[in-house]
């Protein structure tokens, strides 16, 4: 899952993990620095363009070719002279850059092995869409999302989240190697075919530290029973873990495929852009049309909302009462759906019903101790509460339940390091190419300015005032959930230190 580093002179660039290094000392270089060195570097002795080149750097994007200029000369400071007196990187009048020195590309970053939870672990990789048909991936997908939210509620397992075990989709591994990235002992993988009103799954429960198949089996039925074979499967799944247990209290399933299908279509679109958010939004209400009784609906359209939250840099108070709205309704449909409890506690903490949000989220992890998100966002909460330890350590297990997470992970982990005063990790963190679809840059200014770093602040801020130009600290600081005046002035300071409106 890392990508390849490379080495030149007394230096070791890993665009992956955000990092220069010479003679093993790392080196302050710029998000977007970092980013044309990666360009040029990795196609050494090419003329690269500067239209490339800024696209590269700032990635949809329109900025002035005099941006390119300063960072190309910044880069040039940095680096300082070859070993032969000459320059790094070598000007091609009218035309681009070239990168003129000798590059090793190194093997890829081992990453240190997680260790093994103490209870039975195990990830669902997305089972493979074996018909003829495409349109029957989002069946394949949804299938895999369903066994894992099942497999989650049983507290006896540690179970990986959606979005890192939808990180090996379509791509050919060991299970050795999967097994090692995740930290996980047991994988289970199949595939799904659906047509004609029926459908085949085939599943098999592997054991990856000694290969052997624990358990497999196939499937042959109707298409209507298909949330009776998800049952069925995390059954036997349970059982070949953990002996038999009592089940867990069920969950609210869709009586319309069509519905399920289109609520499995745009949960992929929601943490992409603005633009899918909004594709999303109309799948889920339509899927709320056709199935007013289908909690997962209701919660993910109010999650639709949080997400715009996200990208649009703080709540408006109408997205902020429509998804409450909608939150509610969900844990009305379905009280059993920890998802359902995270999203509503969030969004009550948001209106100050802190002690209704507290009990929400405590019967979020009861309900699914593995729920990565329920983590994640309390994390969020605990922070702004001033209990930064605990946001932290929160935060650290959505990461371990969750290693390659969706962008606001992120954006918690950063804001988190930032309370701490961790205003090294907070710019390694935020600097992660993951983030910057997110609003995360206020954070990341903060940060620089808290070091003195004040010129990359404000041009963070600049950045971040492009896709959020009416913002402004007092109102952020208004209706954010904060509980702790000192970690609400720690934001403030830093905000103010970094040059955000006030």
């Amino acid at each position: 899952m890392q990508g390849s580093r490379f080495a030149f002179g007394p230096f070791v660039l890993d665009p992956g993990a955000g990092t220069l290094i010479r003679n093993d000392v790392p080196v302050a270089v710029s998000y977007r620095g970092l980013k044309l060195l990666a360009a040029l570097v990795g196609r050494s002795g090419e003329i690269l363009e500067k239209a490339e080149l800024m696209d590269a750097a700032w990635p949809g994007t329109a900025v002035e070719e005099g941006n390119l200029t300063v960072q190309i000369a910044l880069l040039r400071k940095l680096l300082g002279p070859a070993a032969d007196g000459g320059e790094w990187i070598a000007t091609v009048p009218r035309v681009g850059y070239r990168f003129t020195g000798a590059v090793e590309q190194l093997g890829v970053a081992k990453r240190k092995p997680l260790p093994l939870p103490d209870k039975p672990s195990i990830a669902v990789l997305p089972f493979v869409n074996v018909s003829n048909d495409p349109e029957q991936e989002s069946f394949a997908d949804g299938l895999t999302e369903d066994l894992i939210t099942d497999l989650s509620r049983i507290s006896g397992l540690f179970v990986i989240a959606r979005n890192s075990a939808f990180a090996y989709k379509g791509k050919a591994m060991d299970v050795r190697g999967i097994a090692e990235d995740l930290g996980v002992r047991y994988l289970l993988e199949g595939s799904a075919r659906r047509a004609a009103g029926h459908v085949r799954i085939n599943a098999q429960l592997v054991d990856a530290v000694s290969g052997d198949h624990v358990w497999a089996e196939r499937f042959d039925r109707s298409l209507e029973d298909i949330f009776a074979v998800q049952d069925e499967v995390t059954g036997k799944i349970v059982e070949a873990l953990l002996g038999r247990l009592r089940a867990p209290p069920p969950r609210n399933r869709p009586q319309n495929l069509e519905a399920y299908d289109l609520c499995v279509r745009a949960r992929k679109l929601m943490d992409d852009s603005p633009q899918t958010a909004q594709e999303a939004h109309l799948m889920l209400t339509r899927a709320v049309s056709l199935d007013p009784e289908y909690a997962e609906a209701y919660r993910w359209l109010a999650m639709n909302h949080w997400m715009g939250w996200v990208h649009s840099g703080g709540p408006t108070e109408t997205s902020r009462s429509a998804a409450l709205e909608l939150a509610r309704k969900a844990v009305a449909i379905d009280p059993n759906d920890a998802g359902c409890r995270w999203v509503l506690a969030y969004l009550l903490a948001y209106e100050r019903s802190f002690a209704e949000a507290d009990a929400e989220f405590a019967k979020a992890i009861e309900l699914d101790p593995n729920e990565a998100d329920a983590w994640a966002a309390l994390s969020d909460i605990a922070v702004l509460a001033g209990r930064v330890e605990e946001g932290l350590e929160h935060i650290r297990k959505a990461f371990r339940l969750n290693p390659f997470p969706a962008s606001w992970y992120y954006l918690a982990l950063g804001q988190a390091q930032y309370a701490a005063g961790e205003y090294e990790s907070a710019i390694k963190t935020l600097r992660r190419d993951e983030t910057y679809r997110t609003s995360s840059r206020r954070f990341l200014a903060a940060s620089l300015a808290q070091l003195g770093r004040l010129d990359e602040a404000r041009a963070e801020v600049e950045l971040f005032l492009v896709g959020n130009p009416h913002f402004i600290t007092r109102h952020w600081a208004a209706t954010e959930p904060f509980r702790d005046a000192a970690t609400l002035e720690h934001f403030v300071d830093g905000f103010r230190k970094a040059g955000l409106p006030e």
